[in-house]
């Protein structure tokens, strides 16, 4: 049996589900989440708890179980809670700054790059170099948090780019000096 997969996801107050055979529906004081679930799995709520099995003991119900159970637990912290991702940028120049929804950054290239949320994603800078991605699909926040570091990844020699926060990058010595 799966360990995540059989654990039972906790309901909080003002979370309300709807489960219309594999599709799951889940609103809550942020928002509302709705995701179709693949085939091998069956969802149940008794009362305030929610519980996923497998109908059958295939190799795909068993994949799926442990995976079926989490996204239905992230929709449901989603919603409650909500998600962040924080990056830092790190380099002279480098910073980035919110104009309306957008996020705007100049990372030595000759332009500015621009970068629009997807619907449900919104941008905070601190100091202009501390970004927080917020939203409540665990899955956007992630991607979208992905393609802002994608713009300038942070490089061995001198560290210089966007970064997760706390992230280790692994420093290289660089070529020996002239003698």
């Amino acid at each position: 049996m799966s360990r995540i997969g059989k654990r039972p996801i906790n309901i909080p107050a003002k979370v309300t589900v709807a489960i219309d055979g594999q599709k799951v529906t889940v609103k809550g004081p942020k928002g509302e989440l709705s995701r179709v679930l693949p085939d091998g799995v069956l969802i149940d709520q008794s009362g305030e708890t929610i519980v996923v099995t497998r109908k059958d003991e295939s190799r795909m119900a068993r994949q799926r179980h442990g995976l079926c159970r989490t996204l239905v637990a992230n929709m449901v912290e989603g919603v409650s809670q909500g998600f962040q991702k924080k990056l830092e940028i790190q380099g002279v120049g480098y910073r980035a700054q919110v104009q309306g929804k957008n996020l705007n950054m100049n990372m030595g290239f000759s332009h500015p790059v621009v970068i629009e949320p997807p619907d449900g994603i919104q941008f905070a800078v601190e100091n202009n170099v501390n970004v927080t991605v917020s939203g409540i699909d665990k899955e956007i926040v992630g991607n979208t948090a992905a393609k802002i570091r994608a713009v300038r990844p942070p490089e061995p020699y001198k560290g210089k780019g966007i970064r997760y926060a706390g992230e280790f990058v692994r420093r290289k010595a660089g070529k020996a000096g002239k003698k």
